[in-house]
């Protein structure tokens, strides 16, 4: 991880935090693991879906998945779980809870 968080300019005093799960419990605590017979099949043993979470105070706030039927890994269509979407779901998130503090 140290190497990804490198290649990804991510300094040490960042907020960002990179973390592996090289035994899948956060996966499968998380609900996360793929059970698609595609990736199995080809030796990709307890993969997990791609998803971004957002979190506030340690409450889950926002949660996108990237699965299809026709792309059940997300590589296809990442889309919802890229940062340009977590944005606009985070900007969403904060404009409808300031609605409701006034």
């Amino acid at each position: 991880m140290d190497a990804w968080s490198k290649d990804q300019g991510i300094l040490d005093e960042s907020i960002i935090k990179l973390m592996g799960d090289p035994y899948g419990e956060v996966t499968a605590a998380l609900d996360m693991e793929m059970l698609h017979s595609g990736p199995k099949s080809v030796g990709l043993i307890n993969r997990c879906k791609r998803f971004a979470l957002y979190f506030v105070d340690g409450v889950l706030q926002v949660k996108r998945i990237a699965e299809a039927d026709d792309d059940p890994a997300g590589d296809d269509k990442p889309d919802v779980t890229l940062a340009e979407a977590m944005i606009d779901a985070i900007t969403e998130l904060n404009n409808a809870s300031s609605k409701d503090e006034l």
